[in-house]
Formats: structure tokens, C-alpha cells, sequence
């Protein structure tokens, strides 16, 4: 009896890990190529965009967004960074790149990020930059994108020269304000190093499908 009762246990063991074990998606390393660029998504005004498509003559800057969370659209101890949304346009079109934004949430298209929500998002946000649907998350696995939001910026080549988070006002006992995209985008437009390539994204997990 024991002994059927050890082999029960164990065969439940594997079948549980079987299912909850997960693959391990690493994020595009600096340097590294932008992958999936002919890559086709569906973005809120009904055209089919691919980075490729987009790009602009300094570079690509790839935001992964939503409508859901908190670190975006704003909470009781944060106020998001969608509010930021429109100076980003601003900043990375006077320097020569094309924005876009991703939203990847496959496992809440029907709470909250389905493309009808999207539209809704972008029409009463006044969205200037193209807010795209990242159908099974492919583009967010391929990037290894892990927060909503999560910052990919590309030179003309499409290599990454900045990956990580906004800017630290996330935290709110900084001492002081770095803006590591701003600088990125200055930095790259003036062909210099980028000052702080890396840093840790900070926001809601993207919400992939299992």
C-alpha cells in the first residue's frame, strides 16, 4: 500500500510540474538585433504594422504596454507613465525615431486589453503613438519583454542600444530624477554612448497564456 501510495504521489509530482513548469524567455541583450521586425500586428486605427514599417531614420522605440496596470495608467501611489506617453512621441520624433506601443496581454484580451479596449484606450488618451496588438504575445517572447511597461530602443540598424524602464519616478523615495530613456534618445541622436544602457523594468507582468 505504501508502495502505491509513493508511486501515486510521484506520478502526480510530475504530472503537476509538467504543467506549471514555464520556459524560460531571456530579454534581447544589448547589442543584440531586433527580432520579428516584418512581424504583422493589428493596431488600433485597423492597419497591419510591422516594426519594419515603422522605423524611423535614428531608430525604433518599442514601449510593451496595456490598458490594465497600474504602473501605466496610474494607481493610488503612482500616477503611470501614460501620462508621459505624449512628451515620449515628442522627444523620440525630434531626434529621428518612430514610437510604438505593444500591448501583449494575451491572458486578458477579454478583461481588459481585447482590441476594442485598446481603441477605447488610445481615442480617450489621445494616443499619438501607435498602440499595437501583439497577437500570443510572439513579439513580447521573441524581445523577452517582462513589465508592462518595458522600454526597447533600437539605433538605425536595429541594434539595441537602451533596454529597461522610463525613467526611476516609480520609486517615490528617489533623490533624484533619472530619465534613462530621455538621455538614451539624446544620446543616440548625437551618435555618443548611451550613458545608462540597462535598467531594471519596472511594472505589471506581461500576462502571457500558459
Amino acid at each position: 500500500m505504501k508502495f502505491l501510495l509513493l508511486v501515486f504521489s510521484f506520478l502526480t509530482m510530475t504530472i503537476f510540474l509538467s504543467f506549471s513548469k514555464t520556459e524560460k524567455i531571456e530579454t534581447l541583450k544589448i547589442g543584440k538585433q531586433a527580432p520579428l521586425r516584418d512581424y504583422k500586428m493589428e493596431s488600433t486605427d485597423e492597419k497591419q504594422v510591422s516594426l519594419e514599417s515603422i522605423k524611423g531614420k535614428k531608430g525604433t522605440l518599442v514601449i510593451f504596454s496595456c490598458n490594465t496596470c497600474p504602473f501605466v495608467i496610474g494607481g493610488d501611489s503612482f500616477q503611470g507613465w501614460e501620462k508621459d506617453y505624449p512628451a515620449i512621441a515628442g522627444w523620440s520624433k525630434r531626434v529621428g525615431v518612430n514610437p510604438v506601443l505593444v500591448n501583449s496581454n494575451e491572458a486578458k484580451r477579454t478583461k481588459g486589453d481585447g482590441m476594442e479596449d485598446m481603441k477605447k484606450r488610445a481615442e480617450s488618451q489621445n494616443y499619438t503613438i501607435p498602440y499595437l496588438l501583439d497577437k500570443g504575445h510572439a513579439l513580447a517572447d521573441a524581445f523577452g519583454a517582462k513589465t508592462t511597461p518595458h522600454v526597447f530602443l533600437f539605433d538605425s540598424n536595429w541594434k539595441l542600444v537602451y533596454e529597461g524602464s522610463i525613467d526611476n519616478t516609480w520609486n517615490p523615495s528617489l533623490d533624484k530624477r533619472e530619465d534613462y530613456l530621455k538621455e538614451a534618445l539624446v544620446a543616440l541622436q548625437s551618435g555618443s554612448e548611451i550613458p545608462t544602457a540597462k535598467t531594471a523594468p519596472k511594472g505589471c507582468s506581461i500576462k502571457r497564456k500558459s
